[in-house]
């Protein structure tokens, strides 16, 4: 890989067989596969002064590896997604686990039996499960709504503490919506775990953290000789969508385009803008060991933070008596004020815009959005990665019928 942090003044897209848009999980995966296994020369832009994304991690004043944009948790039940992804990085073995402070009280979110017994007391907890075992069965997990459906007094009232502690106030603050706001659908879906799993992602086969950081697999990943990476550069500047045609600094560009900014961006918003959540990050070192007993906890009855995440419990590294927490407010994003758009509203006439941007790049036929930007939802890290496998198998496949 050639890093450089501005564009050269002789920079020619034409010497590139594809030219992609943000060196993250999409732009990067689709990269190193066109790079490594059909030959291709290929130039990244990233507007950003770093690669890696969201996934960008460094270490701080005090020295503790943080993640700038937020935590970023690896898991996945994806063998093709870690297989890859394990050519660049071993990982470690953390397990995450998130704890709800609820009116004082630190339980195990999902809501579980654990929880279940600290919510109602050990004694009419451990009955509630045990009941809940009987219906619906162990191990499994039951959403609200049909806790609801059962027109039974006592899984209505788990559904109702469920509702009003854990979800209510917590997605309030994320998506700025008051209660008559949030769709019932969304409600409904919340789970309760009916088990003593108290992992996270239960249900994940591979988990744990990249061992040296995520901007070291990025590296690795980008560690490629036909791969140019170019930093601090807007690819608004050199690329636009012409009708049917991409024009890259000013000329045809007939090589293929991977885009995963905003789309609507590409067009300077022409229709309106796509909107999104924002978060303020705000970090704060304190001199102690340790601050909370697991990576995140999350605050869905109190605060106007939604959660505070502490990157020692995660990462598993050793430094003695400090230790760097980050609180997470939510936001409304608001273009230019050099905010970062984390989640698509996904509302009919938002998805509605979205597809009028859509259809303008649809007829392009060497354009290609990839990504929870350029595709306005919400993506996992090893959904996009999946998603640009799959992409490049596409490619590779286009090529070798050439």
């Amino acid at each position: 890989m050639a890093l450089f942090q501005k564009l050269p003044e002789n920079f020619n897209p034409q010497d590139y067989d594809m030219l992609v848009v943000g060196a993250g999980y999409a732009g990067s995966v689709v990269a190193r596969r066109m790079a490594e296994e059909a030959g291709w020369r290929v130039a990244i832009f990233e507007s950003r002064p770093h690669i890696a994304g969201n996934a960008y991690d460094e270490k701080d004043e005090a020295g503790i590896l943080v993640h700038v944009y937020g935590p970023h948790i690896y898991h996945t039940t994806k063998a093709n997604v870690n297989d890859f992804l394990s050519r660049f990085t071993e990982w470690t073995d953390y397990q995450h686990r998130v704890l709800g402070e609820v009116h004082g009280t630190l339980m195990p979110v999902p809501f579980n039996h654990a929880s279940m017994k600290l919510a109602f007391g050990d004694e009419r907890g451990e009955a509630l499960y045990q009941k809940l075992i009987e219906r619906f069965g162990e191990n499994v997990k039951v959403p609200l709504m049909d806790l609801c459906a059962t027109d039974d007094a006592d899984f209505e009232e788990i559904a109702d503490y469920v509702y009003e502690n854990i979800f209510l106030y917590y997605t309030q603050k994320q998506w700025g919506k008051t209660p008559d706001e949030i769709d019932p659908s969304i409600t409904a879906r919340v789970p309760v775990f009916i088990g003593d799993d108290d992992r996270y992602f239960p249900g994940a086969t591979f988990q744990g953290m990249p061992a040296q950081g995520y901007t070291k697999l990025f590296e690795k990943l980008l560690d490629y000789e036909l791969i140019d990476v170019f930093l601090n550069t807007d690819a608004r500047k050199i690329l636009r969508v012409e009708g049917d045609q991409v024009i890259a600094d000013g000329k045809p560009y007939e090589g293929t385009v991977i885009y995963t900014g905003p789309l609507d961006e590409l067009f300077g918003c022409d229709l309106g803008e796509l909107p999104y959540r924002s978060l303020d990050m705000q970090f704060e070192t304190l001199p102690m060991e340790r601050f909370q007993p697991v990576g995140t906890v999350n605050y869905p009855t109190s605060e106007d933070f939604t959660r505070i995440t502490e990157f020692k419990n995660m990462t598993g590294q050793v430094k003695e008596g400090v230790t760097t927490i980050m609180r997470e407010y939510p936001m409304p994003y608001v273009r230019g004020e050099g905010m970062t758009p984390y989640y698509a509203i996904l509302e009919p006439e938002n998805q509605a815009l979205y597809q009028k941007y859509a259809e303008r790049v649809g007829q392009v036929a060497n354009f290609y959005p990839c990504g929870r930007l350029a595709e306005y939802r919400y993506y996992d890290m090893d959904a996009v990665v999946d998603s640009a496998l799959q992409l490049a198998e596409e490619l590779l496949e286009k090529t070798s019928a050439k």
